[in-house]
């Protein structure tokens, strides 16, 4: 991929502070010190802000500019599917050209890129995190894509007028809100009445039983590799949405709908593509950043950084294994008129 981090470029972006903020980042998800749900939620902010500055240059190195699952066909390649993922819902949106559309938790912009291309709607990226704006300025600065920009906000207040958008959507980004109804009425008042908002949203399915053991130490371990405050049910996410005003349009597992378990890049031992993102793939790179830590090349905490990811991928195979859990829970809603 294009101006993607190297192996020893990893970490370097995220200053010399990286091993206070894995530091910061672990003390808040240490449940021995009690149940920290409610301190994540009130400082959801630093949490994903930590989250990110950690863990950008790792995704980008191994997953790529889109960082979010996607259903695959048999014989399908994974990039493939991410692109087709992306522009299904700009279909199911109906974005045409010149329309206004927020990506809300917009990462680097690689699906607001994608979008952008398929559609030519003007698209703004919403995003707390300052170096993944940089980033994603960067690369559509190289690209050409100049009708669309980036905005530094928060999805919880949003910098925009009421009915002033066309569409908005969020790819597995939403999951990062302490407050679901708080979130979606903030989508709503920013949505011209009549428009539409479609989201991938992680959450645990109805095979998760609170009561058991392997089941909540697999959505904690979610929770603490991925930067999330809290997993909730579709039920949840359907109550929070109408009662921001939203009327729901559409809901659907999409996971359900993949010929290729949605979590197989992960759990793969080996493939000629994507071998980054693979078990083996994960462990090489992790000894690397070991070594360039232990070199003084990358700075402290990168290889606790590198072990948080573990966790996460180990639990999301584990959360997809076991059904518990889907990433890519489908909803379109519409503001009324």
């Amino acid at each position: 991929m294009a101006d993607a981090p190297s192996v020893a470029g990893l970490m370097q972006a995220t200053k010399s502070n990286t091993e206070a903020t894995i530091t910061n980042y672990n003390d808040i998800f240490d449940e021995t010190d009690g149940e920290k749900i409610d301190e994540r939620k009130a400082h959801y902010m630093q949490v994903v802000n930590q989250y990110y500055d950690l863990v950008t240059d790792f995704y980008e190195y191994g997953w790529g500019e889109s960082f979010h699952f996607a259903p695959r066909y048999n014989g399908e390649a994974f990039l493939a599917s991410v692109a087709r993922y992306e522009t299904y819902l700009a279909y199911r949106l109906n974005l045409q050209p010149g329309m206004t559309c927020l990506d809300l938790g917009c990462g680097v912009g690689g699906p607001l890129r994608e979008i952008a291309r398929f559609t030519r709607a003007k698209i703004t990226g919403v995003n707390n995190n300052e170096y993944q704006i940089k980033r994603g300025q960067k690369k559509n600065a190289a690209l050409g894509i100049d009708w669309c920009n980036y905005q530094k906000a928060d999805f919880m207040n949003l910098p925009f007028e009421d009915n002033e958008m066309d569409a908005a959507y969020a790819i597995e980004a939403t999951c990062h809100a302490p407050d679901k109804v708080a979130c979606y009425s903030e989508i709503f008042r920013v949505l011209k009445p009549g428009a539409k908002f479609a989201m991938y949203e992680w959450v645990v399915t109805d095979k998760y039983d609170p009561n058991n053991r392997e089941h909540v130490t697999i959505k904690k371990n979610i929770e603490y590799g991925d930067g999330l405050p809290d997993l909730d049910t579709p039920e949840v996410v359907h109550a929070a949405l109408e009662e921001a005003g939203f009327e729901i349009l559409e809901v659907e597992d999409r996971a359900l709908t993949s010929e290729v378990p949605w979590y197989a890049p992960l759990d793969a031992k080996y493939t000629l593509t994507g071998f980054r993102y693979t078990k083996i793939g994960r462990s090489m790179t992790h000894y690397m950043v070991s070594a360039l830590e232990c070199c003084r090349i990358a700075p402290k905490g990168s290889t606790a950084t590198s072990s948080m990811l573990q966790v996460a991928a180990d639990a999301l195979v584990a959360g997809g294994k076991t059904g518990i859990f889907t990433p890519m829970y489908f909803v379109v809603v519409q503001k009324p008129e």
